[in-house]
């Protein structure tokens, strides 16, 4: 049997053949034909993952299933240089996504921000950086493609783009397979798929899944669970070929997402900022005074250090350390999204070298996410963030393939409009009285914030690759981006807070309060950039293929939406596009049973969107430039017939900030020689594995995979209570595979139950607080498969 989905190695290990096998060919323990050929799309188009001069990770969904990888965030565990964290460390919601590649990317997950790794669904774009957490239910197979990707696929993937591809209907094939597993934590996980043939022109396909499971924080305060999971996936996909030369592909798919918060813990607290200090007045605190507002002569705690370092549950300092899993937060938590899209793709043959193509999409999505960002019983801040986003894309493509010629020429449209709202309880606002109201036992501040963001993008491109001799290919290409960013946005400061919030996705008057400060004209900023690549392609001997690159791309600029003060002019504070220049040198070996790829590249990253702190309010400037140099290496080993397979890889980065611009009235918070978050130094993977055929059809395949991350920084700058030293994290799984049809599995993730951060923030300086998020510790799991 023809195993290619599992035993395939390529650039990343294992991967699917698209469009070369059927369901039921796929990988049951068997080790698959020496000259199987794995088939990727990074140049949209199919073609040899061998033979792609591009750094790729391909991977099919079995195994996926087989290294226990289960959505997009689990990614990071089998891809070089990828970090992939759930749990936006601003905005709450565990259904959002922060994902860098080869040290670029974005910590921020709000509307105002896009992405700097793209994500597709069946080519298809996802704007939001909810929705990016993808649960691997009924897919054909993963590419992740590192290094800039602004030819083909566009803004905001100078990092690089994640494709996610789903199985298309088959026609004259009645098929199903589903899986159950249940597990630690009272875990329940389902997901059955059928295939269902219409006609010999049409064939449909449903399937949908749930997940639910505890969390494993626990608040202290009401017991509530953190970090649990509760989810429903829904997808469908017609498929319609009225003859050899035209084919309508429609697809939908739905997931809602309903839990209780990200599992985040205490990281610290800094007695002497300034909020820190007044909470600790406040709440009674013995000896604590508030250094910037001193107390008048009588008053108790006039003169006073303000050092609160007493065990009291009243001060904020280290006492309200809870543990790695215990969470001392008493505000409401909440982690909500629903998100949705339809999608029509049709392809047409115009003749045997020419094919025109058009991707039309549209997708919604809501969320909430609602955090105690301090995990204390005082009230530094609570973040309270909800989002409601839809998107209408359209892409067109004129394909030729003709001898030695290939090429493609394209078009695409993409508009979005967002509505966000954020209230963001504090512990002051920037008056006297307040402190003097606090003092008395006064509620504080809220500040409201309410975003009407728009963008309205199109483009054009083109690509064209020419095999100059059978050994020598050159490639090059050509973007055109311009974005219409538009901003109205309201802060309203709300004093006292206990005035009434309005709805959550609010479209009615603003309830009276404080100082309002409102943009009452759209604001608008245009970006545009030209981006191209080339690439030489060489191909050495048969068994190795050579290739030299370069790619230029951009992320786009927009506006600042945070504030807790009226910005100069009251105006918003706009900040542009980040570009990303790389320089890469691969060879790709495959001999025998043996496949080793290998990447080394430069990256000059400029005019990067960092950070900056205004009093207590994160803003974006540009104010960066840094150098990142990396190495990469995937290899598979799997003798044919032998049962064994063996799959690696690693990746080496070495990151540098040349320079820090200096931002009138704004505090930094990285400094040149600080380390980029999420750039670990080294990485590297492994999965060993033995398939023993056992007779009468039956197949069992002990299996561990292990990684390795380095020391890793969550935010820029050096903040040591939320940096992770270097870990170990090892799973281990025993499947049975019965006649091709059947399948008993079991495994433990997180074997060794190794304790390590995957998620920090912090703003120690002003607000005072610093907060974590810990993997789950370790579980078991149980599952049962069969397919028809």
């Amino acid at each position: 049997m023809l195993a290619l989905s599992a035993a395939a190695a390529g650039f990343a290990g294992p991967a699917m053949a698209q469009g070369v096998e059927s369901e039921g060919e796929a990988r049951a323990g068997a080790a698959p034909a020496p000259e199987a050929m794995i088939v990727v799309t990074a140049r949209r188009r199919e073609e040899s993952l061998q033979e792609a001069p591009v750094a790729i990770s391909a991977f099919s969904a079995e195994t996926l299933q087989d290294r226990q990888i289960q959505q997009t965030s689990d990614l990071e565990r089998i891809t070089p240089s990828l970090q992939f964290k759930p749990a936006g460390q601003l905005s709450g919601n565990s259904a959002s996504s922060v994902v860098f590649i080869r040290g670029v990317g974005q910590l921020d997950p709000t509307a105002a921000v896009d992405p700097g790794v793209g994500i597709y669904i069946d080519e298809v774009y996802v704007g939001r950086a909810v929705g990016g957490t993808i649960d691997f239910g009924d897919i054909e197979s993963v590419e992740v493609l590192r290094g800039p990707q602004g030819t083909l696929f566009g803004r905001n993937t100078i990092g690089g783009a994640i494709l996610v591809k789903t199985r298309e209907p088959r026609f004259n094939e009645l098929s199903a397979r589903g899986r159950f597993r249940i597990g630690e934590y009272n875990l329940a996980e389902g997901f059955a798929a059928f295939n269902l043939p219409i006609s010999d022109t049409v064939a449909a396909r449903v399937s949908g899944g749930f997940r639910q499971r505890d969390g494993y924080v626990i608040r202290a305060f009401d017991g509530l669970d953190l970090g649990n999971e509760d989810s429903v996936t829904v997808n469908g996909a017609l498929r319609f070929e009225p003859t050899p030369d035209f084919e309508l592909q429609l697809r939908a798919d739905y997931t809602k997402r309903d839990e209780n918060g990200a599992p985040f813990v205490f990281a610290g607290i800094n007695e002497k900022a300034p909020v820190a200090a007044i909470v600790s007045v406040a709440a009674g605190c013995p000896g604590a005074t508030i250094p910037f507002a001193p107390l008048q002569p009588g008053d108790p705690r006039f003169g006073a250090p303000n050092v609160p370092l007493i065990d009291d549950a009243r001060c904020a300092n280290d006492f309200q350390n809870r543990g790695n899993f215990i969470n001392g937060g008493t505000a409401d938590v909440l982690s909500t999204s629903e998100v949705w899209g339809v999608s029509g793709t049709a392809t047409l043959n115009v003749s045997d070298s020419v094919l025109l193509k058009s991707i039309t999409a549209y997708r919604s999505t809501q969320s909430r996410g609602i955090r105690d960002a301090d995990n204390t019983p005082l009230l530094l801040i609570t973040t309270d963030v909800a989002g409601d986003s839809k998107q209408f894309s359209q892409e067109l493509q004129v394909q030729y393939d003709g001898g030695p010629l290939n090429a493609i020429l394209g078009a695409y449209y993409f508009d979005e409009d967002t509505f966000e709202r954020a209230t963001v309880p504090l512990s002051f606002p920037p008056t006297e009285p307040v402190i003097t109201s606090l003092l008395n036992g006064g509620p504080g501040s809220r500040d409201l914030q309410l975003s009407d963001l728009e963008t309205r993008s199109w483009a054009v491109f083109g690509e064209a690759s020419y095999e100059i001799t059978d050994a020598l290919e050159l490639s090059g290409g050509l973007r055109y981006t311009e974005d219409r960013k538009t901003f109205r946005g309201t802060v309203l400061n709300l004093f006292p807070a206990t005035l009434p919030d309005p709805d959550p996705l609010p479209d009615t008057a603003i309830p009276d309060g404080g100082p309002l400060f409102i943009y009452p004209t759209p604001n608008q900023e245009t970006f545009n950039a030209l981006t191209g690549s080339a690439s030489l392609a060489y191909k050495v001997a048969p068994w190795l293929n050579t290739y030299l690159s370069y790619a230029r791309s951009f992320k786009s600029g927009g506006f600042n939406t945070r504030y807790n003060a009226p910005p100069p002019g009251f105006e918003p504070v706009p900040f542009d596009e980040e570009t990303v220049d790389s320089y890469e040198i691969g060879a790709k070996i495959e001999v025998g049973d043996f496949r080793l790829n290998m990447a080394a590249f430069q990256a000059d990253y400029g005019n990067i969107q960092l950070v900056f702190r205004q009093g207590v309010v994160p803003l974006l400037f540009n104010a960066g430039e840094a150098r990142i140099r990396g190495f990469e290496a995937e290899a598979s080993y799997r003798p044919f017939e032998s049962g064994v397979f063996i799959d690696a890889g690693i990746s080496i980065l070495d990151d540098e900030i040349l320079s820090i611009t200096e931002v009138p009235g704004a505090t930094a918070t990285v400094q040149p020689g600080d380390e980029l978050p999420l750039t670990p130094s080294f990485q590297g993977n492994v999965a060993i594995g033995y398939d023993i055929e056992i007779g009468n059809g039956f197949v069992l395949t002990p299996q561990f995979d292990g990684s390795y991350t380095s020391d890793v920084v969550f935010i820029t700058g050096s903040v040591p209570e939320i940096e992770q030293e270097g870990y170990f994290v090892a799973n281990a799984s025993v499947r049975l595979k019965i006649n091709d049809r059947f399948g008993l599995q079991a495994g433990v993730i997180n074997l060794f139950d190794k304790e390590y951060m995957i998620q920090g923030n912090a703003s120690l300086g002003t607000l005072g607080y610093a907060e974590k998020i810990y993997a789950r510790p370790q579980n078991w799991y149980l599952q049962v498969s069969a397919e028809f």
